[in-house]
């Protein structure tokens, strides 16, 4: 398993019954995770002096209860750094676990001995941008959401990497690689982080069984004929890690290069264990 386990400002102090305790930063939060389907007793001090708790709805979705959380708050990753605030379907504003993948492409970025131009699509709040501008790459940023890429946009403020060449954009992914392949535009490194599932601005739907695997081809056709790196995120649960490997290698078979998979985690301070995240299938040539 690819484990963050370089953070300072972020861990998962325990995680048992369908929840898991984290510390933010200087903020204690407990919420759900589907997959800690153990039940062991919650020994842990912080459990009982935590900030805020997302309670999950049997209906679908959930709300925050909170006791002493600000409406907004930073932590940071080496040189970046992130605003944080409580909002809908129990998220923060980052995945904490992807500092893994970040670490991994800003050395890749680094040791490349040449300009790098990423494109980072389905890009949320930036994690991934910052890291590889913060590497000195050149990167497009692309999500169909508009209050999301503001949030990146801060992100890059609070991280003092505003002035980097970052394009941000917000527009439909698929749409955007259609045309920057009618444009000939390439771009020498992918990340993708794709829902499971999600509507278009003019209602298309996203399932990602169903999609990824015509989207990842299209996109290869906006590979640089120098690429460094093609990764794909998944926190879909069905997707195991050997099909996004899979994906990759089928999708790109025209080009000499592989593919490897595996779980992406976060170590959990009280038992040692390391709590699966989501997978994550990287290419390289």
């Amino acid at each position: 398993m690819w484990t963050a386990d370089s953070w300072k400002d972020f861990e998962v102090l325990d995680a048992t019954n369908g929840e898991r305790l984290e510390r933010w930063g200087d903020y204690y939060l407990v919420r759900p995770d589907p997959q800690t389907i153990w039940n062991t007793k919650k020994e842990h001090p912080a459990w009982k002096k935590v900030n805020a708790v997302y309670h999950r709805s049997t209906k679908g979705g959930g709300e925050w209860e909170i006791f002493d959380l600000p409406k907004q708050w930073e932590i940071t990753y080496g040189n970046l750094h992130f605003q944080l605030k409580p909002f809908s379907f129990k998220h923060t504003g980052i995945f904490p676990e992807q500092a893994v993948n970040w670490d991994w492409m800003s050395g890749k970025i680094r040791n490349a001995g040449r300009s790098i131009k990423v494109l980072n699509l389905f890009a949320y709040t930036g994690g991934a941008t910052l890291a590889c501008a913060d590497a000195g790459a050149a990167v497009t940023h692309v999500d169909a959401s508009k209050g999301m890429v503001g949030w990146a946009k801060e992100n890059a403020a609070s991280s003092h990497l505003e002035d980097r060449p970052i394009r941000w954009l917000v527009d439909d992914c698929r749409k955007f690689i259609e045309r920057e392949i009618r444009r000939g535009n390439k771009y020498d490194a992918i990340i993708m982080d794709p829902p499971s599932y999600g509507r278009g601005p003019k209602g298309e739907i996203w399932k990602i069984e169903d999609s990824i695997y015509d989207f990842v081809t299209l996109c290869g056709q906006v590979l640089s004929d120098e690429p460094l790196f093609m990764v794909i995120n998944s926190y879909t649960t069905g997707l195991a890690p050997s099909v996004l490997t899979y994906i990759l290698s089928s999708a790109l078979k025209e080009r000499k290069g592989t593919a490897v998979s595996d779980e992406v985690g976060l170590p959990v301070q009280s038992s040692g264990l390391i709590l699966p995240c989501g997978a994550c299938g990287r290419w390289t040539p």
